[in-house]
Formats: C-alpha cells, sequence, structure tokens
C-alpha cells in the first residue's frame, strides 16, 4: 500500500499476463535455459557430469530466501545475470563451475525475451478470437435491423446494425492475422556468444565448427524454436520488438475505433455497453450511464499505440554490435504492451457479450431522416405515374426545404411526409408512400453482407480456435 505499482497488473490484468512477465517467471526461465545449455553442451562431449544437470533440474523454481539471496548479490555486483548465476550455483553446488558456461548474459535476457513475447502473442491469440465470435454473434442478431448510417457523423443512407458491427469485426480480423504472423515468425537467438561470433564456444569446442553449430541448433529444439536466428550480434536485434509490437498498438487502435463507435452511439441512446445493477454512472449526476468500460479502453489503447513509438527509437539507436540504453526502456514497454493488450481485449469480450441496442430509439431517428432520403423514390413513383420528373423535384425540393425550417428553426418534427399528404400533386402515390419509406429497403445488401463475411471469413478465421471459444468463460471486469 506504502509503494507505486503500476496500475496495469496491480487493477486490470489477468494473472496469466501478470505472472508471465512476473520475476519468479523470468527468472525461472534463466535457470531453464542454463538446464538446456548445458544438457546441450553435455551431449556434444562436454565434461558436465549427469548429477549437476539433475541439481539445476531440481531448482528450476526459486523461493523466497533465493530472491533474496539474488537481490543481495546484484546490489553488490551490479549485474542481474550474475547475481542469479550465482544463486543458482547454491542450490546447486555440482552445476556451479559449469552454469553460464561460455554464455554471454544476453543468452537469458534476450532468449527469456523471445520466449515471453511468443507466449504472450499465444494468451493474447484465443482471447481475441473470443472477442472476435461475441461480436460476429452481435452482428447476425442484428443482421436485418435498419439503423442510420453516419458519414462526417451526420445522417447518411441506412446500413443495419449487424452490418456496422462487420466492420468492427473485420480489423479485429486483420489484428488477428497479424499477430498470427508475428507470432509464427519469432525466432531464437540461440547460442551466439559476445557480440554473435560464437568464439566462445568455438574454444570450448576446440575449433570444431561444426559442434558450435549443433549446440546453437539443439538448444533451440530444446525450446521449440523453429529457428534461431542466423546472425545476431551481441543482442538479438531490436526490430524484432518492432514486428511484434507494430500488431499489438495496431489493435490498439481497432479498439480506440470500436469504443468511440460505441460512446457515439451511446450518447444517442441507439446502443450501450453493459451497465450493472448497482453500478454509478456520476457522483453528482444520479441518471448518468457514462461508458466507462469504452473510456478505459479508449485511454488504455491510447498508451498502447504509443508505446510503439519506444521500440522504434529504440532499433534505431542500437550501435554496432550492442549497446545497454535499451536494457530499461525494453524491462517497461514490451511487458505493458502486452499487460494493456490483455486488459483491452478481457473489456472488450466484456463489453461484446452485454451490448444493448434500442431498436426504438433507432426507429425514432430513422423517422425523423428517412423522409429527406425518400424523395429519390417518391421522384420515381410520380415518374411512373406519368409524371414530369423536373417538375417532381422541384416541388419535392420545396417542401424539403420548408420542413427543414421545422426541423432546424423552431425545433419541431420532421413534417415533409404530411406535406406531400396535403399536396394534391402526389395523390397518385399517398396509398404507395408507406411502402415508399420502408426502412428495409433502403438498406441495401446489408443483411446478405453479413451472411457473406461470417461465412467466407469470420468461421475460417476462427476454425483454429474452436476448442478454446468452446471453454471460454464470460469476461469480468476487476475493477
Amino acid at each position: 500500500m506504502d509503494t507505486y505499482q503500476t496500475p496495469l497488473a496491480s487493477r486490470y490484468a489477468s494473472k496469466e499476463m501478470s505472472k508471465l512477465f512476473s520475476n519468479a517467471t523470468r527468472f525461472g526461465t534463466w535457470r531453464q535455459l542454463w538446464l538446456n545449455l548445458a544438457i546441450a553442451e553435455k551431449e556434444l562431449g562436454l565434461p558436465i557430469s549427469d548429477v549437476a544437470i539433475e541439481q539445476m533440474r531440481a531448482n528450476l523454481e526459486l523461493d523466497e530466501e533465493q530472491m533474496r539471496i539474488a537481490a543481495e548479490e546484484e546490489k553488490k555486483r551490479r549485474h542481474d545475470v550474475m547475481a542469479h548465476v550465482h544463486t543458482f550455483g547454491v542450490v546447486a553446488p555440482e552445476a556451479a563451475g559449469i552454469i553460464h558456461l561460455g554464455a554471454t548474459s544476453c543468452y537469458v535476457t534476450d532468449n527469456a525475451d523471445l520466449i515471453f513475447l511468443r507466449q504472450g502473442l499465444s494468451l493474447l491469440l484465443p482471447k481475441l478470437a473470443t472477442v472476435i465470435s461475441r461480436l460476429t454473434s452481435f452482428a447476425q442478431q442484428y443482421r436485418d435491423l435498419p439503423t442510420l448510417g453516419f458519414t462526417h457523423f451526420q445522417p447518411a443512407q441506412l446500413t443495419t446494425v449487424g452490418k456496422r458491427a462487420t466492420l468492427w469485426i473485420q480489423e479485429l480480423l486483420w489484428d488477428l492475422r497479424n499477430l498470427e504472423r508475428a507470432r509464427a515468425d519469432i525466432g531464437f537467438r540461440g547460442v551466439k556468444g559476445t557480440t554473435g561470433t560464437q568464439a566462445s564456444f568455438l574454444t570450448l569446442f576446440d575449433g570444431d565448427h561444426e559442434k558450435v553449430e549443433a549446440l546453437d541448433k539443439r538448444v533451440t529444439e530444446l525450446f521449440n524454436f523453429p529457428y534461431a536466428y542466423p546472425v545476431t550480434g551481441q543482442t538479438y536485434s531490436r526490430k524484432i520488438d518492432i514486428d511484434i509490437l507494430g500488431p499489438l498498438s495496431s489493435f490498439g487502435a481497432t479498439v480506440h475505433k470500436i469504443c468511440t463507435d460505441i460512446r457515439l452511439l451511446a450518447n444517442l441512446k441507439e446502443l450501450e455497453e453493459p451497465f450493472e445493477k448497482d453500478q454509478i454512472g456520476s457522483s453528482a449526476m444520479a441518471y448518468k450511464r457514462n461508458p466507462m468500460r469504452c473510456e478505459r479502453a479508449c485511454s488504455l489503447s491510447r498508451h498502447l499505440m504509443v508505446l510503439y513509438q519506444n521500440t522504434l527509437m529504440t532499433s534505431s539507436v542500437q550501435w554496432l554490435e550492442r549497446t545497454l540504453d535499451d536494457s530499461a526502456n525494453r524491462r517497461v514497454t514490451l511487458p505493458e504492451a502486452f499487460l494493456t493488450s490483455d486488459i483491452l481485449l478481457t473489456t472488450l469480450q466484456n463489453i461484446t457479450e452485454g451490448l444493448v441496442v434500442y431498436p426504438k430509439v433507432i426507429e425514432r431517428r430513422i423517422k425523423q431522416e428517412l423522409p429527406f432520403m425518400a424523395t429519390e423514390n417518391i421522384i420515381m413513383a410520380i415518374v411512373k405515374h406519368g409524371g414530369d420528373r423536373q417538375e417532381c423535384h422541384e416541388k419535392i425540393r420545396v417542401l424539403s426545404h420548408q420542413a427543414g425550417k421545422v426541423v432546424k428553426e423552431e425545433g419541431g418534427e420532421n413534417d415533409l411526409i404530411d406535406r406531400v399528404k396535403n399536396d394534391d400533386y402526389f395523390k397518385d402515390i399517398w396509398e404507395e408512400l408507406e411502402s415508399l419509406l420502408e426502412p428495409k429497403t433502403f438498406v441495401g445488401r446489408a443483411p446478405e453482407q453479413v451472411d457473406g463475411f461470417v461465412k467466407d471469413w469470420v468461421e475460417p478465421a476462427l476454425e483454429k480456435y474452436k476448442h478454446e471459444l468452446e471453454n471460454v468463460k464470460s469476461a469480468e471486469l476487476s475493477v
């Protein structure tokens, strides 16, 4: 209570994502890296005992006492990796002399980061698939419910509530594709030595190049990576971080657009995010139903988008084989990008599982605007009854301006249709007016577009997440 904690972990993020970027996971992964390095070195002929391997394997997890020892050692040595080499050797004394053999610090720090990036994406992807699935159900439910479209946030031609949702889903599908690609592209730094030349390992294996290559390949295999980067400096290229945070940042932009749309529609009282029975919208205005979930998502998505800039700047200033001014920045940027993405997905799932639509409000707004949009239909109907298009156009124009004045200057309802009904010029189509004003005739192929989009694009994309989707639970916000 008396020290700062990031709200990303303490307030919002899931236990799984918080644990992934915890010290316990980080230092435990370092130990696994040292173990696998020793296993591979032993397989290739270096004198490492079975007892050393077993002691390392039996002590992959750190307890509080070991964390204390490591912290004290780091304070003294000012080197986190060497502090943990020492601490590991305390509990695995037979291995103390061979832990980290031939390696540089980046063997554990960089390879661990790549493991975390891959695992982080593996946690995010099923959650993103869940959001897409929830929003798809919403789109299908409202596939043919007419609603006023907006361009420039001004009334435009009608669409449907479901069709509008497909615009959101399509962007989420692109995010799913981008994150899948990013995960598939992640390689392993592998065993490259202090400046990437593998010189230390070449010495260990008495100049045997084939064994050095085999060591690099074997350690990569032990961590189930498809390949190791063929060349590195001391670190893996920080351009890889760009390739990961780029798609995450792009996902943040998607979330901001979706949640902004919902906030706009909430103002129009057409659509709302979930609002719980005991939820308070305002400390002063008791009647308010503020869109706090969408506002939180917009707020955090801006943070996610900004984090991407860090990766660009860090990558651009890595001098020659490496410089250490990346370290402190990446300790913040990488975990926060994944924690923020995780929070956004939980929040978005919660929102999409409880969206509330108000058809009567939507219908009323359509009725306010549809008469203007129906003028072309009225003109065509008059022409079919033998009327003159230009003459009809002028009469409709005059009546439309009169009705517009009532709406804008007098604050009244749109009475264009009443004016048409009271003008004998239009008497031949009076009986047709109701059908000419049927909203569903103004939505084009919107319902069919929803059906085709779901069948041809959404369902194939979600097929590989079928098992996860069958077992997912409803999302609840921690606060």
